[in-house]
């Protein structure tokens, strides 16, 4: 036996039971609901749980994917896996609403983003900070990321209530295929430039003065940081999934995301009745469907900047919210374009402000590749202040 090849026994560290058990359960709930035994407020509440165990099931599936190989292809691993989520949750609902769900797509990548730019970066500010005081992380890749991000979010969300093609935050149909290329492209190199071109530059560790040297990039992976990392993430880097798990990982992400789909188009009606029922806005369905899908990730870039490693938490946040919408967008457009559906892509003048603040901030708080607890503060009380206008407007 290879000295990292792993008993049956010893798969469970990396694949606890839940994680397989919760596509079973998911397919037994399906299985009811096929043969007409699933109705009710239970019944909802069994989909509920078997949808975010899924969800929790999927992201812990493609942690161990990133694991295997490294970062910073860990971490867009993770992102890629969130969106796939969140693009299978809109796509679902979208037909299954059909012309009442035109703004899901919208307020369901607005809410993505506010909760990591406002509530996931925040918090991971507070965190850390009054944990290690003062954090430190790489300007350069930080920068790139929100570099790009700024500009995806502006053409997508703010620049449709300016056009004059078509009435209304709606693109006509060449502006919204022009916009859905220049998302992929903008994303696209992005990815580029987090993998190959400058890949030091999202590194734990990764320090500017070393300028262009290759040699500093080697060992620069997570737990190789002298003085970093702690004993405990050396060891866990070591202990790396063998081929094995992570094939099996790789099979019960690919089943968790089509279970996924299939419970959210039976879950669909009764979110939308729910909500009616309370008299809230149905941006709040968006808002629900962006924090169900971001929880597994933000707990994760939470516990990586209370481990002092604020590059990973970074890299977990910005890279979902660009994956989010840089792909989302594409998605939604290719389908609304097929089913000749209008797709509401335009906020509000009041979402809109609250956007450009909560880009400026976070800029601002990550400028100079040094955080504090004041920095986080303020994005979580920016964070507190959309929550509550998107309820009472």
């Amino acid at each position: 036996m290879k000295p990292n090849a792993k008993t049956p026994a010893r798969l469970l560290p990396d694949l606890p039971p839940w994680t397989i058990a919760a596509p079973l359960f998911a397919g037994a709930v399906l299985v009811a609901a096929a043969f007409g035994f699933g109705s009710g407020g239970f019944f909802v509440t069994l989909v509920a749980a078997g949808l975010a165990a899924n969800v929790f099931a999927a992201v812990h599936h493609a942690e161990v994917i990133a694991h295997r190989i490294g970062e910073p292809y860990g971490t867009l691993v993770l992102a890629l896996a969130v969106t796939l989520i969140e693009v299978a949750l809109i796509v679902s609902l979208m037909i299954a609403g059909g012309a009442e769900t035109a703004a899901l797509a919208r307020d369901t990548v607005f809410a993505a983003v506010m909760i990591i730019l406002n509530g996931i970066i925040g918090l991971c500010l507070v965190v850390g900070g009054a944990m290690h005081r003062e954090q430190s992380f790489s300007f350069d890749g930080v920068n790139a990321a929100l570099v790009a991000l700024a500009a995806i979010v502006v053409l997508t969300l703010i620049f449709p209530n300016y056009t004059i093609t078509t009435p209304g935050p709606i693109y006509s149909s060449g502006q919204l295929m022009l916009i859905a290329v220049v998302s992929l492209v903008i994303y696209g190199a992005f990815v580029f430039t987090q993998t190959i071109e400058h890949r030091r530059y999202f590194l734990h560790g990764h320090d500017r003065d070393h300028g262009d040297d290759p040699g500093h990039d080697l060992g620069h992976e997570p737990g190789h940081d002298s003085g970093h990392d702690s004993g405990g993430e050396a060891a866990a880097q070591l202990a790396l999934p063998s081929n094995t798990v992570t094939a099996l990982s790789s099979a019960l992400l690919l089943l968790c995301l089509g279970v996924v789909v299939l419970l959210a188009k039976k879950l669909a009606p009764s979110l939308d009745a729910a909500v009616l029922r309370l008299g809230a806005p149905n941006a709040v369905v968006g808002v629900i469907i962006a924090g169900i899908v971001l929880l597994p990730e933000g707990i994760a870039a939470v516990h990586a900047a209370h481990a002092n490693r604020l590059q990973t938490s970074l890299n977990l946040a910005l890279g979902s919210a660009l994956a989010s919408i840089g792909l989302t967008i594409p998605a939604v457009s290719l389908l609304s374009l097929c089913m000749h559906s209008r797709l509401v892509l335009g906020i509000d003048t009041k979402s809109s402000v609250l956007l450009i603040l909560s880009l400026f901030l976070t800029a601002m708080a990550l400028r100079i590749g040094r955080t504090i607890v004041l920095h986080g503060v303020v994005l979580l009380v920016v964070f507190a202040v959309y929550l509550f206008t998107t309820v009472i407007p």
